[in-house]
């Protein structure tokens, strides 16, 4: 090696020092609200959470998001214990779902979900009756997204404000019961070779469809 150059050492991932998540300790005078955490404030705020949200207590983001939610559910059948389920709870917060409703076994996996469940409203129904007697209390359209004989396009399909969009199981997809309820049954259009997506990419995709039509195409 040239003594002149400088020296570059060989990147070690497992070494590395992570930088820290977040903010520190809030400096100087602190903040005057109900909506901060005298704790964060005091030792720093490492959590995952936007900007705006900063020193704010969860039960105060929780109440902020309330004020703002959208008109669409989700929701997402268990019956094996999906390891899904908790990235679709973690994209229904950062779509501003309503709520998520998870039919069939109350115990889900909760790692992809990332601590986001502490700020998404989650509801359980044991069956899918009672929660097709649910949604249509709440005047919602229950709209299945999955590749059926009937399926509609989600591209070209003029998606309802209040509505709940259901997703199946990774692997048997959607059950009959749901697709016999269900007003409609959407698919996403795909150009490879496999047949179906991940459950929880068709989720992110549904949910950004709905977005974008009631959201950003305001006069709809």
């Amino acid at each position: 090696m040239n003594p002149t150059e400088p020296q570059t050492l060989e990147y070690d991932p497992v070494h590395e020092e992570r930088p820290e998540v977040g903010v520190g300790p809030w400096g100087g005078e602190p903040p005057v609200g109900d909506h901060y955490d005298p704790e964060l404030l005091g030792s720093g705020d490492r959590r995952n959470v936007a900007d705006k949200y900063r020193y704010w207590s969860m039960e105060a983001i929780i109440a902020d998001l309330d004020t703002r939610r959208h008109d669409f559910h989700i929701a997402i059948e268990n019956w094996q214990h999906d390891m899904n389920i908790g990235t679709v709870v973690r994209t229904a917060n950062a779509f501003l779902a309503k709520e998520v409703h998870i039919i069939g076994r109350r115990r889900w996996n909760k790692r992809g979900a990332m601590v986001t469940d502490r700020y998404q409203h989650v509801r359980h129904h044991p069956t899918v009756e009672e929660f097709v007697a649910w949604a249509q209390g709440e005047g919602l359209v229950i709209i299945g997204i999955d590749i059926f004989p009937d399926s509609q396009k989600l591209e070209t399909y003029e998606l309802p404000r209040n509505c709940v969009l259901v997703f199946g199981q990774e692997g048997p997809g959607l059950s009959e019961e749901i697709h016999r309820s269900a007003e409609t049954t959407l698919s996403i259009e795909q150009f490879g070779s496999t047949r179906s997506i991940n459950a929880a990419s068709a989720a992110g995709i549904a949910m950004h469809a709905w977005v974008r039509r009631h959201v950003f195409n305001q006069s709809v």
